[in-house]
């Protein structure tokens, strides 16, 4: 017997999942319930004991710390709550959509208010303990984004004298901010990572002035090599507010990235200020503000203005400055040097023999590109071990946290991806890393006999965790591998440089490696050298490096220090910021970074609970 069409046993199946999904809800029910009442109560004692005892997480974004930080154990939890609790009066506990169950871990999103925001968050439940929890704020009460149905009219109805177009409306700020008034947010570097900042402010009614060295927005990566095609997939990559159109392709085109960084400057109305350069930035202490000098080219002419916020931003992506070894005989050499990021095309290169120093993403794309464009040779000198990702794999992965096309939203893809701690993030990337490794195990026995050096990470947890660590050392593959193992790409690797001779290099297995054109894609220092050149050596020690989790390992010194170092967080500079990462981090990212100077420029407590002691100054 069937019943709509469905055989007994289907329907059998049906009615158990049915009934599973009932009592996993239940389950989140119990736990938020006793949760909240805890909470109402300032019961921290029994609060700890809704954790699980042997491992527990409570990962907040600004929403009861002011802060990105993770405590890590019942301990912490308890010490957190007692710092913040009482100002943050949370309430409000609800399921936030389908609760999930996998390997007896049963999660769910969850939404809730404090006194002053709403925020949304994320629960996993072993045994009905709570294993990890996420909350993240997502606005501030009376101060909304005017997003949706409070979009605004555009329009007044009736007739007003004198009434002003949204055009002459537009010019008078655009002509206004940085000279009549001034902003409240400086941000320092026009690129993916300032914009998508500006374009939060922007929604949150904080005036904010881009300052870009560059002629227009999105040259920052028009001006890199004209092969480069963005490793990661457009559903990963969406904007705030703007998402890429249906027809937009999988792997972006950086000529198409600049066009539509650009077109959200000019819909988001942006306060941008192309060939423009801070030439020096202090900070007031007595006033709190910030003396930032800018030079600002206006056509034939230069002017230079003072600005002074409350706030600089520096968004100059998650790197320093270009790095480039310093070899004996460099000075010496008659071809052409340059490091990655002045590379620009090589077309120019037919015919000629080339020498790319380094392993990484930009090595690879170089090198395939020199290939693909016939130059007579195309020598990789890999300097250190490499982790090495198939492409489908990497897609693969995405699409299991969701990144997918017609996938979930990507804003529960983001949450869900910020749910899992750094601590333990790792022992989620091993197995996979270990699985992908069987399975493309012909595609690395072909690296490992051309010679090329492999590595999965030193705990074998592979590209991601390796860029939240050091921001390099790994490679997406789009091609360029199987150019490497046929050969078609010479490698040198388990060698030295000894020296740049002439017309060539020239290394420490006692060969000479013939080259007119030697490309240094070493890499970049780290992110406070932007704050050492603009500001100071004093606040760039101040503040410490950025980025790294002090993991401990090659690239990033401990001690551990649970969230990224500085980023999208308060520091230890009074009004200074960073920004920074690849697309999906700078768009989730950056609406706790917005609503964190949004908090201040209204005047509301941000009292900011675990900031970290500075560890490494450089």
């Amino acid at each position: 017997m069937a019943y709509n069409g469905m055989s007994n046993g289907e329907f059998v199946k049906m009615n158990d999942a049915d009934h599973d999904h009932d009592h996993n809800t239940r389950i989140v029910e119990a736990w938020l319930s006793e949760f909240d009442e805890a909470l109402q109560k300032q019961d921290i004692a029994h609060l700890i004991t809704l954790f699980d005892e042997e491992e527990c997480f409570w990962r907040d974004l600004v929403a009861f710390t002011w802060n990105l930080y993770t405590a890590e154990s019942r301990g912490e939890i308890g010490a957190m709550m007692e710092s913040t609790l009482a100002e943050t009066k949370p309430s409000g506990w609800k399921i936030d959509g389908q609760v999930e169950e996998k390997d007896g871990v049963v999660s769910a999103f969850l939404k809730f208010e404090t006194a002053i925001s709403r925020g949304r968050g994320h629960v996993r439940l072993k045994k009905g303990k709570c294993w990890t929890l996420l909350t993240a704020i997502t606005e501030l009460k009376g101060h909304e984004e005017n997003l949706g149905t409070g979009r605004p009219w555009g329009v007044k109805d009736g007739n007003v004298p004198g009434r002003k177009s949204w055009y002459q409306t537009r010019l008078e700020e655009m002509e206004d901010l940085g000279y009549k008034t001034q902003p409240y947010v400086v941000i320092i570097g026009g690129g993916q990572g300032g914009i998508i900042l500006a374009a939060r402010l922007r929604m949150l009614k904080v005036p904010a002035i881009i300052i870009e060295k560059n002629a227009r927005p999105g040259d920052s990566w028009r001006n890199r090599y004209s092969s480069l095609v963005l490793h990661d997939p457009v559903w990963y990559d969406h904007l705030p507010y703007l998402p890429f159109p249906p027809n937009w392709p999988v792997f972006s085109p950086i000529a198409k990235i600049g066009d539509w960084l650009e077109a959200y400057v000019r819909l988001m109305e942006l306060i941008y200020w192309p060939s423009t350069e801070c030439k020096s930035a202090s900070y007031n202490e007595k006033q709190g503000l910030w003396e930032v000098n800018v030079e600002r080219s206006l056509g034939p002419s230069t002017e230079t203005i003072m600005l002074r916020p409350k706030h600089i931003v520096l968004a100059t992506g998650k790197a320093g400055m270009p790095y480039i070894p310093e070899f004996p005989g460099a000075e010496r050499f008659e071809g052409v040097q340059c490091h990655s990021s002045k590379f620009k095309s090589a077309e120019e290169w037919v015919g000629k023999q080339c020498v790319v120093i380094g392993s990484g993403t930009s090595a690879h794309d170089i090198c395939a590109s020199l290939w693909e464009c016939r130059a007579a040779s195309v020598n990789m000198v890999q300097r250190s071990s490499t982790t090495v990702m198939k492409l489908e794999n990497c897609l693969r992965n995405m699409a299991n946290e969701g990144y997918r096309e017609g996938g979930p939203p990507v804003d529960d893809c983001d949450l869900k991806f910020a749910s899992v701690p750094y601590k333990i993030s790792p022992r989620f990337a091993v197995p996979v890393f270990q699985q992908m490794a069987k399975e493309r195990a012909p595609f690395y026995e072909g690296l490992t006999k051309a010679g090329f050096v492999l590595d999965w990470g030193e705990d074998g947890s592979g590209v991601f965790t390796k860029s939240l660590r050091r921001g390099g050392g790994y490679y997406l593959d789009v091609g360029a591998s199987e150019l490497v193992s046929n050969g078609s790409i010479k490698l040198k690797s388990r060698v030295n440089i000894v020296e740049i001779k002439h017309k060539g290099i020239l290394l420490s297995d006692g060969s000479e490696v013939p080259a007119e054109l030697i490309v240094y894609a070493t890499g970049y220092g780290n992110m406070n050298q932007w704050a050492a050149k603009v500001i100071s050596q004093e606040v760039a020690d101040k503040v410490g490096l950025c980025w790294g989790l002090g993991s401990g390992t090659t690239g990033d010194p401990g001690p551990w220090e649970r969230e990224l170092r500085n980023m999208w967080k308060p520091t230890q500079q009074d009004g200074l910021w960073f920004m920074g990462g690849n697309l999906h981090q700078c768009r989730h990212f950056s609406l706790p970074l917005a609503l964190q100077l949004k908090a201040r420029m209204e005047g509301i407590a941000t009292p900011s609970y675990g900031v970290p002691i500075v560890n490494h100054t450089s």
